[in-house]
């Protein structure tokens, strides 16, 4: 029995009045090297006031026992059980212009009826256009600017070289999400931030700001962006650091400068995806980093 679309959310408050609003996602559990989803999505409601307009049904979505819900225990009690919850928060910009943004784990199950409850509520809130974006790990320095690589449901709406030709890689939500909308003849636009691959397991802010750069381009929307590009001008200051104090860091860091530089000149293009290109002892290089980054500075500047 195919489930109504609408019976997989509900809408709870008043709506405000909305002339075709952009709406962000962003959906936790796929790849997001450098925590690019999550340190925009910490940013911007942590920045702006926002309240949730729509929540799915949780329970039908995902696997609890995949992905084990924190509780806590006190002595002789169970005293918080943090559920886990997809919402659409509704957010206004720094100009007052309202947006949406679904955020929370990717289902574990029925993807096909999650795409069809969001494509459901992007018709009845009129949205003009849905962007995405995540972070994926490349062969590329820290020191050189940082690169995007921008799909979207129809060919009028990307503005930016693409670095691969045709791959097959695993599905996510968020893919099948772009792929289902598009399908249905709405607009939306994606973006993966080239993060290098010895930072992939880090929070590295100066990707997110990429990200963030990105969709305020496309979208038009005022967003705040000062805290992110602050912890960015501190890790790089920190990754710096690190470098100039250690010839083997210094020696692969410079290679893969040549390999970015001959592969940005070159007329034939090969993939820089950190998994497919030659990296020299890439883990060397990691390894020198682990020890700054597992005490980097959260956006705020305060320890970990």
């Amino acid at each position: 029995m195919v489930r109504n679309p609408e019976d997989l959310y509900e809408l709870s408050g008043d709506l405000p009045e909305m002339t075709g609003p952009v709406m962000l996602y962003c959906l936790d559990g796929f790849v997001d090297a450098g925590s690019v989803g999550q340190l925009v999505r910490e940013h911007l409601l942590n920045s702006l006031e926002h309240r949730v307009i729509a929540r799915f049904d949780a329970d039908s979505l995902i696997d609890y026992r995949a992905r084990r819900p924190p509780m806590t225990f006190d002595r002789d009690r169970w005293l918080d059980y943090q559920a886990p919850e997809l919402v659409v928060h509704l957010l206004r910009d720094e100009a007052g212009t309202p947006f949406l943004f679904l955020t929370g784990p990717e289902p574990d199950r029925q993807w096909e009826a999650f795409a069809a409850a969001v494509r459901s509520l992007v018709e009845r809130l009129g949205v003009r256009l849905s962007v995405t974006f995540h972070g994926i790990p490349m062969g590329v320095p820290h020191t050189r600017p940082v690169g995007l690589t921008m799909h979207a449901t129809r060919p009028e709406l990307v503005n930016r070289v693409s670095f691969f030709d045709r791959v097959q890689v695993p599905g996510s939500a968020a893919a099948l999400l772009e792929y289902r909308l598009g399908q249905a003849g709405h607009d939306v636009i994606g973006y993966a931030v080239h993060v290098p691959h010895y930072l992939a397991q880090a929070a590295y802010p100066t990707a997110a700001v990429a990200a963030l750069d990105a969709v305020i381009g496309c979208t038009g929307l005022v967003l705040p962006s000062d805290a992110l590009r602050e912890a960015s001008v501190r890790t790089e200051t920190e990754i710096a650091e690190q470098v100039a104090g250690n010839d083997e860091v210094e020696k692969v860091v410079r290679a893969l400068e040549q390999q970015y530089d001959a592969f940005t000149g070159a007329t034939g293009r090969q993939s820089l995806l950190a998994e497919e290109a030659e990296m020299p002892t890439a883990e060397e290089l990691g390894a020198q980093f682990e020890r700054f980054l597992a005490q980097q500075r959260r956006a705020d500047g305060s320890d970990t």
